[in-house]
């Protein structure tokens, strides 16, 4: 409603005729002053009257605060458990901080406030006090807190909450909210009926229509407004908009996880917070006795739990869209994300929705593979998508995330930077089930998709595993499938050194083909440290066929390496530990159809074994030393 010209008789006399008390409200509130029994309005005030106040005051009142006097001395806003009445032009006067809030707010500046800081606290002895009544709150407008129209701020206090005041920018804006806030407390009468609540709930019926057409921001700016007048169904419809637009966040459907037409969707989208470990405090507890509160049997939401938590929860929904997700789901279990996508996306318009509060495939989010896939510009890609059988202009897609190659290895992959070590070993046709029977410790088998750094960090190190020797270097691995066919186990999260006593596993997974090994070790912040070595070998049907070490400008290599690939070629002394790096990367590429998918890697889930030892048994003659370091909590 703000900005723009403002007509305070027709803004006030909407209110007045839509008057009801609430349905807790005393028989006699709102008689105060008022034009008739539940009036909130008073008769307008006299210019007279209005300068006599500014002149009282020593200040000339802000134009919204005069404008809307001079159509009601005063009102009543029915706020509940804060302002109740509005005083007018003989009733306002001076705040004078009779609680002394100003020291409070002074104390806790800091050494370095920011301007809004230093004028909320400062308010408190400048400020002029409009209420008459209230709740231990005071609405506040502040003198020293103005805009370019000459409007002052209004702040609302609530001395029982021990928070910070709400801010409006100016008195008009206040009584907007008021009048939403008016709405949003009446929502639930069925006499509350008027013109108004019919306008917005077209707007809801509209933003529906729009957002199955795929034109989901105008949707926002009607649904933004309905859900501050409290209408139903604006919430939720903007909740599902607001969450796919912004996939990490979490989003509350309120009765509607119990309905059995949305609960498959909505339920496990739900429980995604407690399952990570971040719910509020009582845990699981809490969690679920919230879901019983609002319909859920406590066994269904604890399976959904149990399973988001454990990685065996599918999201499946029905049809022709829900052969679509398996199909996805298959492709991007193996690292095929941007695959998995392209079927998905080509596939929305056959989503159907469950029931009419539902306007996306919010389940997907909540699907341990294919919700990762869902990046916000994905999410709005989703959104921006005709579907339920609706229509709308063709749209263009977004580009894929992933790179080909392996040369995003040198690059930022998590959190800004590259990955600070990394092995892999490459099988050539081989399916990526049958790499734990080449290169797995005894009885490895592939997990359910999972995050490989957590995996990683789980995963027990040699002295906390029984029969595992302190030398042994066994990697927790993420298994998975090239665009080129190989299959690949990759560690993007060890910190071992190479060293010595290094043993490529390049011979035992080649029994049927080729395999290649690379691992590049983790960079030493010192600046006593030597370089960080980088190894390829290549082996075929259980033979090494030629491998190298480099480590600087040092090189230790065997076998016929081919041109491509040959360090004499690749390398040159000026090359700094990166350049030579990338070169390896883009030969690997160029050569053998080497790759590796960044998205599943660093952001989406993949299965994971241990390997065997990547290191041998020290033999007569050779050291070996073991370290843990241990952080203690303060």
């Amino acid at each position: 409603m703000s900005g723009g010209s403002f007509n305070w008789q027709e803004f006030l006399g909407r209110w007045q005729q839509e008057w009801v008390p609430r349905a807790d409200a005393d028989d006699d509130e709102g008689e105060d002053g008022g034009t008739g029994p539940g009036s909130p309005a008073r008769p307008a005030a006299e210019e007279a009257a209005i300068v006599a106040a500014e002149e009282r005051l020593g200040r000339r009142l802000p134009p919204s605060y005069r404008e809307f006097l001079a159509v009601s001395d005063g009102w009543h806003v029915d706020q509940p458990a804060g302002i109740y009445q509005l005083g007018g032009a003989a009733d306002i006067d001076w705040f004078g901080d009779p609680f002394d809030m100003t020291a409070l707010y002074e104390e806790g500046l800091g050494d370095d406030p920011t301007e809004e800081d230093i004028l909320l606290a400062g308010m408190w002895r400048r400020a002029l006090r409009l209420e008459t009544d209230s709740d231990m709150s005071h609405a506040l407008l502040d003198p020293g807190d103005t805009d370019q129209d000459g409007e002052w701020a209004l702040y609302v206090h609530k001395g029982w909450g021990g928070e910070f005041p709400d801010r409006y920018p100016s008195f008009r804006a206040y009584m907007e909210a008021m009048y939403r806030g008016f709405h949003a407390d009446r929502v639930d009468r069925p006499d509350f009926v008027n013109a108004t609540t019919r306008a917005q709930d077209a707007r809801v019926e509209e933003a529906h229509r729009l957002t199955l057409r795929g034109r989901y921001e105008e949707a926002l700016a009607l649904l933004e407004e309905a859900r501050s007048f409290g209408r139903p169904g604006s919430a939720v419809l903007f909740n599902q908009l607001r969450h796919l637009s912004a996939p990490g966040g979490a989003q509350d459907y309120g009765l509607l996880v119990a309905d059995p037409r949305y609960l498959p969707e909505l339920l496990p989208v739900h429980a995604m917070t407690p399952a990570r470990g971040e719910g509020r405090l009582g845990g699981d507890d809490h969690w679920l006795g919230m879901m019983e509160a609002r319909g859920v049997p406590r066994s269904t939401a604890e399976g959904v739990l149990s399973a988001l938590r454990d990685g065996s929860h599918r999201y499946a929904p029905a049809g022709a869209w829900g052969r679509a997700v398996a199909e996805a789901r298959e492709a991007a279990r193996w690292g095929a994300t941007d695959a998995a996508w392209r079927v998905l996306r080509d596939a929305l318009p056959l989503w159907e929705a469950p029931g009419p509060s539902l306007v996306a495939p919010l389940g997907l989010l909540a699907d341990p593979v294919l919700g990762p896939l869902v990046t916000p510009e994905r999410g709005r890609e989703i959104l921006a998508t005709p579907r339920a059988g609706e229509k709308g202009p063709a749209l263009e897609s977004a580009p894929d995330l992933d790179p080909p190659g392996l040369a995003w290895l040198t690059g930022p992959a998590m959190y800004g930077r590259p990955l600070d070590a990394y092995r892999c070993v490459w099988v050539e046709a081989t399916d990526p089930t049958g790499l734990p029977a080449l290169i797995g410790e005894e009885g490895a088998e592939l997990s359910v998709p999972t995050d490989p750094g957590e995996a990683s960090r789980r995963a027990p190190k040699p002295h906390e595993r029984e029969g595992v020797e302190l030398w042994e270097d066994r990697a927790v691995v993420a298994a998975g499938r090239t665009a080129e066919g190989w299959a690949f186990a990759f560690d993007g999260h060890s910190h071992r050194l190479m060293g010595d006593l290094f043993r490529s596993p390049a011979q035992a997974a080649s029994p049927a083909g080729r395999a290649v090994v690379v691992w590049r070790e983790p960079r030493s912040s010192s600046p006593d440290a030597g370089p960080a070595a980088f190894h390829l070998s290549v082996a075929e049907r259980g033979e090494e066929r030629y491998a190298f070490t480099l480590r600087g400008a040092e090189v230790e290599r065997s076998g016929a390496i081919p041109e491509a690939l040959d360090p004499a070629r690749l390398f040159r002394p000026e090359d700094s530990e990166t350049d030579r790096e990338l070169r390896v990367l883009e030969a690997l590429y160029t050569e053998l159809g080497l790759s590796l998918p960044r998205f599943a890697l660093t952001r989406g889930r993949l299965p994971t074994f241990t390997t065997w030892s990547w290191t041998r048994a020290p033999q007569e003659g050779e050291g070996f030393a073991y370290l843990t370091f241990v952080r203690h909590r303060p």
